[in-house]
């Protein structure tokens, strides 16, 4: 007898109602979330980026790779002496060819490595238009005019320039070669330049 009085009493006890259970589980997850985002705010205004984005855009708008004596730049002047020798039918290593960039992006775009054809070209810090070292390398040019070329490769939000290129191999007539600049920042930007022709 005493022992089906025991589960009587076990049986007759109660769980929460179903309300309130869930008012429970409401405020558990409310408390939580709060708790979350408290611990996480200073991780997301560490991890923001002050100022301005720096969204890059850079445009290949043409290039010179003709092999003509005079260059023809950016603004359409060709008074710029390339060292070419249209006698010998191709570009061949040392003669120079001229592509023409514009940065339609809001801040400056610092250049970083070029590519054309695979081969790789470095910036050549020059006070004029001749070219100093040897191998690859490249100058930029605001303007042929002057022979004023920059210091730093960089290109102002709207500027336009002409970078030249100091070939280090032969270029046949006709070979199309993909330029591939990359900037500081890792952006990436490619065109076709093909050896014998000038567009833009």
């Amino acid at each position: 007898m005493t022992n089906i009085t025991s589960k009587q009493k076990m049986a007759s006890r109660r769980a929460v109602a179903p309300i309130i259970a869930t008012l429970l589980l409401v405020a558990i997850a409310v408390v939580g979330g709060s708790i979350i985002f408290v611990f996480s705010q200073g991780f997301f205004s560490a991890a923001q980026v002050s100022g301005s984005p720096n969204i890059e855009s850079l445009k290949f708008t043409g290039y010179d790779a003709s092999g003509a004596q005079f260059l023809k730049f950016h603004d359409g002047s060709d008074t710029y002496d390339s060292a070419n020798d249209p006698a010998n039918g191709s570009l061949i290593s040392g003669e120079q060819v001229a592509v023409y960039l514009q940065n339609n992006g809001v801040s400056k775009a610092t250049l970083g490595e070029i590519r054309v054809g695979g081969t790789v070209y470095q910036f050549e810090q020059s006070s004029g238009a001749t070219f100093v070292g040897t191998g690859n390398v490249y100058h930029i040019m605001t303007s042929d005019t002057t022979g004023s070329n920059t210091s730093t490769p960089e290109l102002q939000p709207g500027q336009q320039a002409t970078i030249v290129l100091k070939l280090g191999e032969d270029w046949k007539n006709g070979r199309d070669a993909q330029f591939k600049l990359t900037t500081s920042n890792g952006a990436v930007f490619v065109g076709t330049v093909v050896a014998g022709q000038q567009t833009g």
